[in-house]
């Protein structure tokens, strides 16, 4: 029997984000996704590292990486939107809900038990999830960033209200990376190779 669940996952490329912003350099959820497993890994690394934890970096990757899969079928809906008020919230965690089961069923059923838990990631406070959410606004954070640099002062308010949902968050490894390692975001390549 053919599945298609892999070449859905693929179309990842196509899911613009951004949508109601002008953007100098369009963003994809695949672009974001692998940004935000990269970040959200160095965030468990902290964490384990200089925090005393004791999390999977590898878990929180994967986590990371299929954080926004069932955009592929719902698109990506602007964060004004989808925060507006809670009866749109909660309806669109249902329509993201059903994606993600629409794309399981794309699963052989021996598969399924391995990818249920990355389709309908727990809205607990879990560790894992807490780093994934932070690493997914620092995404956000940086794609602010390089609007910016790239001279679009269309993300200026984007970048202040991400910073401080960052900073609400109170996670440390959130604070430290922000400290240590987001800098060097503002820097060219050729800067960056000096430090």
């Amino acid at each position: 029997m053919s599945s298609s669940f892999y070449a859905m996952i693929s179309r990842m490329k196509y899911i613009s984000r951004w949508a109601l912003m002008r953007n100098t350099e369009n963003e994809s959820i695949a672009q974001h996704s692998l940004d935000t497993a990269v970040i959200a890994h160095a965030l468990a690394v902290l964490r384990n590292k200089r925090f005393g934890g004791s999390v999977s970096a590898e878990k929180v990757a994967m986590l990371a990486i299929f954080h926004d899969v069932p955009e592929i079928l719902t698109g990506d809906l602007p964060t004004p939107v989808k925060y507006y008020n809670p009866e749109i919230r909660d309806a669109y965690k249902k329509v993201e809900q059903e994606a993600g089961q629409r794309l399981l069923s794309m699963l052989p059923d021996d598969l399924c038990d391995e990818y249920r838990p990355l389709l309908f990631q727990d809205a607990s406070d879990s560790q894992e999830h807490q780093l994934v959410k932070a690493a997914d606004k620092i995404s956000a954070l940086i794609k602010c960033i390089e609007e910016e640099k790239a001279g679009n002062s269309e993300f200026a308010s984007a970048k202040k209200a991400t910073l401080a949902s960052i900073e609400k968050l109170n996670i440390p490894e959130a604070n430290e990376f922000i400290k240590e390692f987001l800098p060097a975001y503002q820097l060219t390549l050729d800067e960056q190779g000096e430090l």
